[in-house]
């Protein structure tokens, strides 16, 4: 075995320990660690990437002196090195984005509890990406919970609480869900391992028995891991849990957190029952069905919010229904596109949050529409960054949005008229909504400011200077470069992600 083949498992026991260590270090260690950590990981992630696209086949690594179904494995291939990467980037990027913001809005006893969430969180998210046990799974989405949720109320005002409360309930809700399922496979297969698990279930399947049970237990884990992903009726608790948390957390539990649970649900899809078992089943099509309506009521209810971090929240509601429309098209085409939205989507959510919180800083720290007046001017780093969010996710060519709606419009034709005619009607109303509330908002930004209203306004004493902050820029730009890649160099993505997908299975 060559020693590359050990990062996986030496980035997951890395961020592990590091959520330990975190706990006996004070608030500047803890950065400084914190940072290490993430470079480290994402180095050894696109290593680990380069390796397995010279590679072209994936690997398991066993944990330990004993094989499965006694020990434990992971199992890495070029999809799975690719997303570890992209998600180690996003998530240095949003802590350098609104590192400010954690030092001035956490208590100083609290910053490095702070970090020992976010690096239990970065291992599950590793865990999930590269296990190979569902067992293991499940333990990792426990801990992904319970980080998320510290990183929601660890500024402990009333509203984060209230926020993390209401997350905690419909997790929880998810969670049981997804346990019952994993135990009624569990029950009929008799195995733990992915790939076990899909032979027997192949198995069970072609000889007609237990089929009902079966169909149950795979709704529960669909079920289950689309509450935790927010899908549309279940996301009651992502407008606050994003719009109340501090700018570093709100940008990573968009970005990072549901998508670890649709990567998730995608490895089962294909490593656990088998997609055509999943398309003959007829659970795509209800996934379709809540795609779509999320598509569209997330727009809705975002167009109808007056606060920005609120708004930019309703949207990742809407955004989340794109990715489960593509999964319910119940094609290989309709994943690689919803795999490519998992990356548009963290690349672009990540910073218009981060470049949010640099326009209410600019306009006294006040998120009301009013209020951000000019603000573009104000902070024109931020206006600029925000601006490129809004036609990404509106769908302007050269950025990564309008890839994801073209994969997402191919998808659709080359399926039955039946998913083809809905999803292009509501592909063009949600990018209609996406354009209203987005360009509205850029719209306000740059709208000049009268005399008198300055007067009054609280951000006209709070015009930031870009010399200030030199890190908050630089990060700004960094994730400008990689949304402007992903829009004018998706071919060799999407190449990727289909290729990476062949190896799923």
């Amino acid at each position: 075995m060559d020693f590359i083949q050990n990062f996986p498992f030496f980035s997951i026991l890395l961020s592990l320990g590091s959520g330990v260590l975190t706990s006996i270090m004070n608030k500047k260690v803890a950065r400084l660690w914190n940072t290490f950590v993430l470079v480290a990981i994402t180095v050894m992630s696109a290593v680990l990437f380069v390796y397995m696209i010279g590679m072209g086949e994936s690997y398991t690594f066993m944990m330990g002196h004993f094989p499965a179904p006694w020990g434990n494995e992971i199992r890495a291939g070029v999809l799975e090195a690719g997303m570890a990467l992209f998600f180690c980037l996003i998530m240095l990027f949003s802590m350098k984005g609104g590192q400010e913001h954690i030092d001035a809005e956490i208590e100083d006893t609290k910053i490095n509890l702070y970090y020992i969430m976010i690096n239990l969180l970065l291992s599950s998210l590793l865990a999930l990406i590269y296990t190979n046990d569902l067992f293991t799974a499940y333990v990792f989405v426990e801990i992904n919970t319970i980080s998320a949720c510290g990183l929601i109320m660890i500024t402990q005002s009333g509203r984060t609480i209230e926020a993390a409360t209401r997350y905690m309930i419909m997790a929880s809700l998810g969670s049981g869900l997804l346990l019952m399922g994993l135990c009624i496979l569990y029950d009929i297969t008799g195995h733990l391992l992915m790939s076990n698990i899909k032979d027997s279930i192949a198995y069970v399947y072609a000889q007609g028995t237990y089929n009902v049970p079966l169909i149950a237990s795979i709704g529960m884990v669909v079920v289950g891991l689309a509450i935790k992903s927010a899908l549309y009726p279940f996301h009651t608790w992502l407008p606050a849990a994003y719009g109340y948390s501090t700018a570093s957390s709100a940008a990573v539990l968009s970005s990072l957190v549901s998508k670890g649970y649709i990567f998730l649900l995608i490895k089962i899809f294909f490593r656990v029952v088998g997609f055509d078992i999943i398309v003959d089943s007829k659970i795509v099509n209800i996934l379709f069905v809540f795609g779509l309506v999320g598509m569209i009521m997330g727009s809705v209810n975002a167009i109808m919010e007056n606060d920005i971090r609120r708004m930019i929240a309703y949207s990742s509601v809407a955004q989340i229904g794109y990715i489960y429309m593509g999964l319910g098209l119940g094609t290989t085409i309709g994943i690689v596109a919803s795999i490519f939205h998992i990356l548009s989507h963290a690349s672009t959510k990540s910073l218009l949050f981060i470049a949010g919180v640099g326009l209410t800083d600019a306009s006294g720290g006040s998120k009301k529409f009013d209020d951000l007046t000019g603000s573009g001017y104000r902070n024109p780093a931020a206006g600029a960054a925000f601006t490129i969010g809004a036609c990404s996710m509106v769908g302007i060519p050269l950025f990564s949005g309008f890839i994801s709606k073209v994969q997402f419009a191919e998808a659709a034709v080359q399926n039955g008229l039946a998913k083809m005619l809905p999803t292009l009607i509501c592909l063009a109303i949600s990018t209609v909504l996406n354009a209203i509330y987005f360009m509205k908002t850029v719209i306000r930004l740059y709208t000049p400011v009268s005399k008198k209203a300055k007067k009054t306004q609280a951000g006209d004493a709070a015009v930031i200077s870009l010399k200030e902050h030199p890190l908050y820029n630089i990060t700004l730009l960094c994730m400008i470069i990689l949304n402007v890649i992903l829009g004018c160099c998706s071919q060799p993505i999407v190449d990727w992600i289909t290729s990476g997908l062949a190896m799923f299975g």
